[in-house]
């Protein structure tokens, strides 16, 4: 189906405007019915245009659902960022990183059920964005950990084995599919864990 002109002027007039619009939307269908139910043509009739204009941006479902992805986990990074850049000591701010890793994960991608239905079609299919977010939490431990070590905290003699380390340990509390399958079973809480993850720093107190 060819682009109607409507599709075409407001192409031209707003590319970035509407590549957000059907972001929004087809997030907003996620939630509502599913990825799995939504389709291209619900996104597209949902904003008043054809699929072809969609395809204009997104050569596929699984495109848009990637870039849906993306802009949560982004949205997820800067307040993360946030809490590295922000004040306290390394070990303040290492168990704030921690427990906003943990709360926010749960509350946008576990908590829905239809939401967490499109992160088990993201984690399947391994895309890029799963693995760069990995890349960069890891490079923001690995501040903390200099952080620690910089100001006497923490006795790690390597950041980058220590803050992959620290992933490692707290996995379960920040990767969606573990936090629903883990949730009924017994283990240490996220103030646990991040105890003992301060321990194995060597965190001074």
């Amino acid at each position: 189906m060819s682009a109607s002109p409507l599709d075409i002027e407001r192409t031209k007039s707003g590319s970035g405007d509407t590549r957000c619009q059907i972001l929004r939307m087809a997030e907003r269908l996620f939630r509502e019915i599913g990825y799995r139910k939504t389709t291209v043509a619900d996104i597209a009739r949902s904003l008043h245009m054809s699929p072809a204009n969609v395809y204009r941006f997104f050569d596929s479902k699984g495109a848009i659902n990637e870039a849906v992805a993306e802009r949560l986990i982004g949205e997820l990074e800067a307040e993360l960022l946030a809490i590295v850049d922000g004040p306290g000591t390394a070990a303040d701010r290492l168990s704030r990183f921690l427990a906003a890793t943990h709360e926010m994960t749960a509350s946008r991608f576990t908590a829905e059920r239809r939401m967490h239905e499109m992160v088990e079609v993201a984690m399947a299919e391994s895309w890029r964005v799963v693995h760069e977010h990995i890349e960069r939490t890891g490079e923001m431990l690995k501040r903390l950990v200099e952080d620690g070590v910089a100001s006497g905290e923490f006795d790690a003699t390597d950041a980058v084995a220590a803050a992959r380390c620290v992933q490692t340990a707290f996995v379960r509390f920040c990767h969606p599919a573990l936090i629903v399958q883990c949730a009924d079973e017994p283990g240490p809480t996220v103030a646990q864990m991040t105890a003992f993850i301060l321990r194995g720093l060597g965190h001074r107190g």
